[in-house]
């Protein structure tokens, strides 16, 4: 796609609904090509899912975010902006808690995974070698689920002890339903090197939005869509807080189920197939501790009992200095919305999850929490099953001149920031061409 101009005559309008990663970098590429782009976002703050808040004089993500090695769209990105100076990249610790153990989980410490046996343990460093460094193509995967693959070739007692808690704890119900082909990319994009902006990924964000405003583009908060609509024209009509605005092209952003409500002229056909499919919403209860709870920056919890799913010592990771010398806690969750869970309050949230913090250090104690924050998302976490890739959306919509790109296309992966922003180039040379192509016709 070109960044320096196009062949339309006049400078197009594109209007982009939504202020996450893939919005802001599909205005950045538009604007950067000569067109007219306004983005509206419904919530008071950019960034989506990586949207932040303020902590010690740095930002911290609401949800848990790193990157990894392979996500080189993004790092390119940061480069580009002039933020690689605040790229860091090192080896992250992580491990495990089985049966109320906790277990190192870098590749020396598998060959000792005393749950498993030698044999077991054998078949899971070679299941994942081979995913990794072996298995380019997943579409050959697409139609096993991850537990009869790894079953097959890691052995029963690898996924019941090992693999099957974390489904169970991630997708509930919906555990031995997941694709092999999510699974592999699971293994196959990962690093043991991770990368985070230091001072938050708010910077990126920022930085874009004040790229977008430099070039003539418009981003405006607060603004939740109503209807969308073409017009006879060929033109897009789009009504957030009951204001009319009309644009040459829309991108929509949103979850599909969220595009399919306020579109209300989809074809019946365009519905059977896409308006489809299970999410879980994100849920984060971070604390902030006067001290460090653990050595690990990222335990994965593989017993069933426990009321979150994994614990992400940020400050084990980063320095917490960078926050003010607190020592901040995320306890992650993926959860139905229908789950008791979601819809707590702060207060039961500790009540519930306090407890647990005992087990993964014996001398904790409530009095080490400063400040809780709690945050939760609907639409974070797409269920993905062995018949996901049948009910993905192309980016062309039934309404002409109206785009959808969202987490849902996001295939096999599931989410991430590198690949909303590689889809958010895609989409937005496909809006550019479709003009171009109408300037022909025209």
């Amino acid at each position: 796609m070109s960044r320096t101009g196009t062949n339309i005559d006049h400078r197009p309008t594109i209007g982009i609904l939504g202020g996450g990663a893939l919005g802001l970098s599909a205005a950045y590429r538009l604007v950067q090509s000569g067109a007219d782009v306004t983005v509206l976002e419904k919530e008071d703050v950019i960034g989506g899912l990586a949207s932040s808040f303020e902590v010690g004089g740095s930002h911290l993500e609401k949800f848990y975010h790193h990157l990894f090695r392979s996500d080189t769209v993004i790092t390119a990105l940061i480069e580009e902006l002039g933020l690689g100076d605040r790229l860091a990249w090192k080896p992250a610790s992580t491990a495990s808690i089985v049966s109320g153990m906790i277990y190192p989980m870098d590749v020396p410490h598998l060959f000792t995974f005393s749950p498993l046996s030698p044999l077991d343990r054998l078949r899971l460093i070679f299941g994942m070698t081979y995913l990794k460094f072996l298995v380019r193509d997943y579409h050959p995967l697409e139609n096993k689920t991850a537990g009869e693959w790894i079953v097959r070739w890691m052995g029963r007692r690898t996924y019941e002890i090992y693999w099957k808690p974390l489904f169970v704890q991630k997708f509930g119900d919906f555990a031995e339903k997941v694709a092999m082909s999510w699974f592999w990319s699971r293994i196959y994009c990962r690093s043991l090197s991770l990368g985070y902006l230091r001072g938050g990924f708010h910077q990126l964000y920022a930085v874009l939005a004040d790229r977008i405003r430099s070039l003539g583009g418009q981003i405006e908060t607060g603004q939740a869509v109503e209807k969308i609509e073409s017009l006879s024209d060929s033109r897009v009509r789009v009504i957030a807080n009951g204001q009319i605005r009309e644009f040459d092209r829309v991108i929509c952003t949103l979850p599909t189920r969220l595009f399919t409500r306020v579109a209300a002229s989809l074809p019946d056909s365009y519905r059977r197939q896409f308006e489809w499919g299970s999410y879980n919403g994100a849920q984060c209860v971070i604390l902030s501790l006067d001290r460090p709870l653990t050595d690990w920056y990222w335990i994965s919890i593989h017993d069933n009992d426990y009321p979150f799913l994994v614990a992400v010592e940020h400050t084990n990771y980063m320095s917490s200095q960078d926050y003010g010398g607190r020592h901040l806690l995320y306890l992650g969750n993926y959860l139905p919305q229908t789950d008791p869970r979601y819809s707590m309050t702060e207060s039961e949230l500790l009540d519930l999850f306090v407890p647990f913090l005992s087990r993964l250090n014996p001398d904790f104690d409530r009095s080490w929490i400063n400040q809780t924050w709690v945050f939760k998302t609907p639409f974070a976490q797409p269920i993905v099953t062995v018949d996901y890739h049948e009910h993905i959306p192309p980016h062309e919509t039934p309404l002409p001149g109206v785009f959808l790109a969202n987490m849902f296309q996001v295939y096999p992966q599931d989410r991430g920031q590198n690949y909303s922003i590689r889809m958010a180039y895609d989409v937005a040379a496909l809006a550019l061409r479709s003009l171009e192509a109408a300037a022909k016709v025209g």
